[in-house]
C-alpha cells in the first residue's frame, strides 16, 4: 500500500483506542489496557494465557497488531474479554 494512502487512513486511528462489534452487534470501544486471552500458542505465548494489550498498531496491509509486553502479535491469535 503506498504511504500516501495509509498515512490518509491513519491519521483517524489511535494507538490507543479499539473499536469492535460485541456479540450483540453493537459497536463497543476498548480502550488500552485491555485484557485478551491467547487463543494459540504464539511466540513465548501460551494457549489460554490472559494478557493485556499496551497499545494497537496497523502494518501496512492494514493488518491490526497488537502490542503486549513490548512485543508485536497479530490480533488473531487473540480473544478481547
Amino acid at each position: 500500500m503506498e504511504n500516501k494512502i495509509l498515512n490518509s487512513i491513519l491519521k483517524y486511528c489511535s494507538p490507543k483506542v479499539l473499536y469492535i462489534i460485541n456479540k450483540h452487534k453493537r459497536l463497543d470501544k476498548r480502550i488500552c489496557p485491555f485484557k485478551i486471552k491467547a487463543i494459540t500458542n504464539v511466540g513465548e505465548i501460551k494457549k489460554d494465557d490472559t494478557l493485556l494489550v499496551e497499545s494497537i498498531k496497523v502494518t501496512k496491509d492494514l493488518m491490526t497488531v497488537y502490542v503486549i509486553d513490548g512485543k508485536a502479535y497479530y490480533y488473531y491469535h487473540f480473544e478481547i474479554l
